[in-house]
């Protein structure tokens, strides 16, 4: 007999008629022979008006206590929920996540799910109830309630998934499914039938608020089919698997992240551990760290640029000021008036222009580049806060993002079966099994550390900061059938000049560098320069962004074999360093050590 779980958020139990609704889905699915888990939310804006309540009687809750009240929402949901399907003829049996037996770290507010017990579940479902579940919760090592943060009821849907070995994860909302970019900002944003983990990780990580980036770290790392579908209809919905939605089109959807802040390290000493000192600092404050920016310094001294929450601005600050007094930096600056806008797509890595593509969009729209960062599947650029939305436009239209594929085919609802034709063959007894061998499901996993000695890098110092400079970059480089792999581009203290570099296969130095520095002429840049044989180290793995510390471990484990990061990048999947080509070898053999504790 086949498992699904179901998830209805917060807006989905909104009231008595929507929890009935969703009981109905739930009976619907246990007439068709399957067993059902159905996690749910609080109702509506109950979590709201707790947090509301709370801060009239304490201006500062304890977290513990937070989660104790929070949980309640949760609470009466299950329960009501239970009630609807008993109404319905059907038996219903509602649990907690203390009931249930889900075990967490005790980070009150933002706990980590470390095991989950299914006994209990199993002895419901045999029994031929529906499992209602309280989302959002579990119980510490000392059985104290916590809350597991942000997208907590996705999480503990897709973690029930994975420890039931669920034959798929429905995932209900009061949206259609996933889309190239959110629809509330541009209407003609176009619905997807299916989008792979990673590019998944990446839009969630951009502020695609349609999953939270934890839940789909689950999904990859056990392999648990998605199905975003609408609470009021019976819409096709959008499927999370391990493969994207075309092989054809580079970028599969673009994402607007308007509440950013850059902060800036100026004249940092350019020597091995001062990267570390830094975000070391920050790691240990529990601080996310988006965009950063490592470029090649001159003078013996290199700038730091990187982005982190607008809310995390005051705190981010403090802490590095205290860093910049250690590792002597000549100077802080910050913007808080920025947005970052990025495309994102798992084959952007096998084709070349597409950076071009995005700048040259940018270009014609008149908006100027801040900073710039590549992935092997994503581009971000950080423009001023007032002309994101046009930033996004100009981008989702350049790569015709409202369009659909025309290698794809676009079912009128995916079944069952086509949800596990787009996952990876992975039986799922054989995930319950390792499973069973899991002391903490959401710790780190490092895939792969890798080193790519293959490259070279150019460096242009001086570039004028103003639009369509990167394009006109970019646009020559690619016209000399050169393939670019990682960009940055710094923000400088100076205000009218930025550094960009990029790496190149070896084989295309030359190219490269005659296609820039002809443009150098035109475009007045202060130099160029290059070296000719470059290292890339590379760890890939899930859970690089929410577990704040990988990109510190990666500067320390670096910093201790006496290894310069010159450049720098980040995403979801994956975190890049470039060092120099001599010393690749060393600094895999650190990196390798630094995460042997973490590997699959």
């Amino acid at each position: 007999m086949s498992l699904i779980v179901q998830k209805f958020g917060g807006t989905s139990v909104a009231d008595c008629e929507k929890i009935q609704a969703a009981a109905r889905k739930a009976v619907r699915a246990h007439q068709q022979g399957h067993q059902v888990v159905v996690v749910v939310s609080a109702m509506g804006k109950n979590t709201d008006q707790l947090i509301d309540l709370a801060r009239e009687v304490n201006a500062r809750p304890p977290a513990r206590e937070m989660d104790m009240l929070l949980s309640t929402g949760e609470q009466v949901s299950v329960a009501l929920m239970a009630m609807a399907v008993d109404a319905m003829g059907y038996q219903a049996v509602s649990l907690t996540g203390g009931q249930i037996g889900i075990r967490t770290d005790s980070s009150h507010t933002k706990a980590r799910i470390r095991s989950i017990s299914t006994e209990r579940l199993r002895q419901a479902l045999d029994a031929g109830h529906i499992v209602i579940a309280a989302g959002f919760q579990g119980i510490d090592e000392d059985w104290n309630i916590t809350t597991l943060g942000r997208g907590g009821s996705d999480t503990t849907a897709v973690a029930l998934a994975a420890v039931l070995g669920a034959d798929l994860c429905e995932i209900y909302t009061d949206v259609d499914g996933v889309y190239t970019t959110d629809p509330r900002i541009l209407p003609e944003a176009r619905q997807m039938v299916r989008i792979s983990y990673d590019e998944m990780l990446e839009l969630a990580s951009l502020g695609a608020g349609v999953m939270h980036n934890r839940s789909i770290e689950f999904a990859k790392k056990f392999r648990v089919p998605i199905h975003v579908r609408s609470s009021l209809s019976d819409a096709m919905g959008t499927l999370i698997v391990d493969e994207p939605e075309s092989r054809r089109l580079p970028v599969c959807g673009a994402a607007l992240t308007s509440d950013e802040a850059r902060i800036t390290l100026l004249g940092v000493p350019d020597v091995p551990g001062t990267s570390y000192e830094v975000f070391s600092r920050i790691a240990e404050q529990k601080i996310s760290v988006d965009m950063l920016v490592q470029n090649i310094g001159a003078s013996g001294k290199a700038d730091i640029s990187f982005t982190v929450p607008l809310q995390e601005l005051e705190a981010a600050l403090a802490t590095v000021e205290e860093a910049a007094r250690k590792v002597g930096a000549d100077q802080i600056i910050h913007d808080d008036q920025v947005a970052k806008v990025s495309v994102v797509g798992l084959e952007m890595a096998r084709q070349t222009g597409v950076a071009d593509r995005m700048f040259q969009a940018l270009a014609d729209a008149q908006i100027n580049i801040q900073m710039i960062t590549t992935s092997e599947i994503k581009i971000s650029a950080l423009v001023d806060r007032e002309s994101a939305r046009d930033a996004l436009r100009a981008v989702h239209r350049v790569f015709r993002l409202e369009q659909i594929p025309d290698d794809i085919k676009r079912p009128d609802a995916p079944t069952l079966a086509e949800a596990m034709a787009g996952s990876a063959p992975s039986e799922a007894d054989e995930v319950v099994s390792r499973l069973q061998d899991v002391v903490d499901m959401e710790q780190l996993t490092i895939d792969d550390v890798v080193l790519d000695d293959t490259q070279a890098r150019v460096t242009i110092q001086g570039v004028p900061d103003r639009p369509g400079v990167a394009a006109r970059v970019f646009r020559s480089v690619a016209q000399a059938g050169v393939f670019v792999d990682m960009i940055v581009q710094s923000h400088h203290g100076e205000r009218d000049r930025t550094g960009l570099s990029f790496t190149v296969p070896r084989d295309s130095l030359q190219a490269s560098l005659k296609a820039t520095e002809a443009l150098g002429k035109d475009l007045s840049f202060r130099g160029v320069s290059h070296s000719p044989e470059v290292a890339k180290l590379s760890v890939s793995g899930i859970g690089l962004r929410s577990h704040t510390s990988v990109g510190a471990r990666m500067f320390e484990a670096l910093a201790e074999a006496g290894i310069n990061v010159e450049m720098t990048n980040t995403s979801e999947v994956r975190v890049n360093m470039v060092v120099d080509g001599a010393r690749g070898k060393d600094g895999l053999a650190a990196l390798e050590q630094a995460f042997a504790g973490f590997r699959r």
